[in-house]
């Protein structure tokens, strides 16, 4: 897929992907707190339709917008009610799953108190939480849990140490001999190393496919991708010279060191989303003798061209949601599959380029990785 297919995905993403479908206007009063609300904070609400409804205090503005919604240009907007406090519900249903939002408020752009923030779109952005008919997955149950710590690991080329989050399975270190497999998760162009555990759940999909019986335990690191220094709209060229050196030559072998890993090219995998999915793509092909298996995740594809040595690639796994470019995953796929590749194409109904595309593609990808 060209570059500037990425180039209008990260477009979608920074003004929140949301595609909506109108439906009735009957909204129905069963709104509940998002589960991502501050302690103790009653709004912002969803509701089963998946609106949303805020409340903002804001008692000496003039104008008070949500930054998403269907409620015309620059978002929902608000209305001033006697007690000095902004409401208002979204025009339209939102798409399942996790949205960025922020607040503005006559032309000051501030997170919404009652959310917990995230991080995206290069800066710390207030999150709601749209229930999913399939969220199960990456609920939070009484099942055995893994860890995810943040480590620090030295890197020459950058004259610093950098930041990466590792998610070890459950009874990880009780056995000093056992060895794993690692997949290295990149996130998206806005984020960084939190995203992936904070808003895609990762570590809770891992848990459940474990407790399951899905898959076999697996290492995850996450790391910056270096990606919000350059300039949104200089996306289509950026270098990712001095983050694959980061990546191959400074955290892999400090990863190596200090986990149990199973230290092979062939228990070793790279995947990413959106512009984690770009980079993804050039690391793995201008490194082939240190990744086996890919992953974009609504971040591009590859051409059987695309790979020298097809001996070097055990699994390329595609995705996106529908309301992306479907049809350019799936038919990549069967060409590489009539290539001779093992390829394996996913489609998130109903979503668009948004983590509830990741975290069902993350749930797909993983029984397929690491097979013996």
């Amino acid at each position: 897929m060209k570059q500037n297919y990425i180039f209008l995905v990260l477009t979608m993403t920074l003004i929140s992907s949301l595609t909506m479908a109108q439906t009735d206007s009957k909204i129905i009063e069963d709104f509940k707190p998002s589960t991502v609300n501050q302690p103790g904070k009653e709004f912002p609400k969803v509701n089963s339709q998946g609106y949303a409804r805020f409340r903002i205090e804001a008692p000496t503005a003039d104008s008070v917008r949500v930054s998403l919604g269907l409620g015309g240009k620059g978002g929902t907007k608000l209305t001033k009610s006697a007690d000095g406090a902004w409401t208002g519900t979204t025009g339209g249903p939102m798409d399942e799953g996790f949205h960025y939002y922020h607040i503005n408020i006559d032309g000051g752009t501030f997170n919404d108190p009652g959310a917990l923030n995230f991080y995206g779109s290069t800066r710390w952005e207030s999150g709601i939480e749209i229930p999913a008919h399939d969220q199960d997955f990456y609920a939070l149950k009484a099942v055995p849990h893994g860890n995810v710590q943040q480590i620090l690991f030295p890197s020459k080329s950058t004259n610093t140490s950098r930041r990466a989050f590792v998610y070890t399975p459950p009874g990880y270190g009780k056995e000093q001999s056992k060895r794993y497999p690692v997949l290295y998760l990149q996130h998206g162009w806005g984020e960084d190393e939190t995203a992936w555990s904070n808003q895609g759940h990762a570590n809770l999909i891992m848990d459940n496919l474990i407790a399951e019986g899905k898959i076999k335990p697996f290492i995850i690191v996450m790391t910056y991708g270096m990606t919000n220094e350059i300039k949104f709209g200089g996306l289509r060229n950026f270098d990712v010279t001095a983050f694959q050196t980061v990546l191959v030559d400074e955290l892999i072998p400090y990863i190596d060191a200090n986990f149990q890993t199973i230290a092979k090219q062939s228990h070793r995998a790279m995947g990413g989303l959106s512009m984690g999915g770009m980079e993804t793509k050039m690391v793995t092909l201008n490194k082939t003798d240190v990744f086996s298996q890919y992953a974009l995740l609504s971040g591009g594809t590859y051409s059987s061209e695309d790979i020298k040595d097809k001996s070097k690639v055990k699994l390329i796994f595609l995705s996106c949601g529908s309301k992306e470019r479907p049809d350019g995953v799936k038919n990549a796929v069967v060409t590489l599959k009539n290539a001779g590749f093992n390829a394996v194409s996913y489609v998130s109904e109903g979503t668009g380029h948004e983590f509830q595309t990741w975290r069902r593609s993350l749930k797909e990808l993983a029984p397929l990785l690491f097979k013996e």
